[in-house]
């Protein structure tokens, strides 16, 4: 499968990734490489291989044992917390969201002057 400069702007237009036009021929020939080699192996026959170990149905235990306390409490090295969970700023490329707010998240940012 050939890989045209339109879809290597493309894939980096949806990776947030800038790509100057120099690399584009280079970038455009190793995608290509990577997608007729994903073309050859689904050519490959695994008739013969188990099912099992085809479809990944792996039967694995239960996860057990109590959690692993962190060394410090959570606030000691995450400056933003709310309920258990870290808060991690939106990239400024991400859209117009405020800093600290989830997207979708109505209730008003936390007081960072504390």
């Amino acid at each position: 499968m050939s890989v045209s400069h339109d879809d290597v702007r493309h894939i980096a237009a949806l990776a947030r990734v800038g790509v100057d036009d120099s690399r584009l021929p280079a970038l455009a020939a190793e995608l290509s490489g990577i997608l007729d080699h994903m073309a050859v192996l689904a050519g490959v026959d695994t008739s013969s291989v188990p099912e099992v170990a085809r479809d990944g149905d792996m039967h694995l235990r239960p996860d057990s044992g109590p959690p692993i306390p962190l060394l410090r409490p959570l606030p000691a090295f995450a400056p933003m917390v709310r309920d258990g969970f870290l808060i991690v700023p939106r990239l400024a490329t991400h859209g117009g969201e405020r800093h600290g707010v989830l997207a979708g998240d109505d209730r008003p940012a936390e007081d960072d002057s504390a």
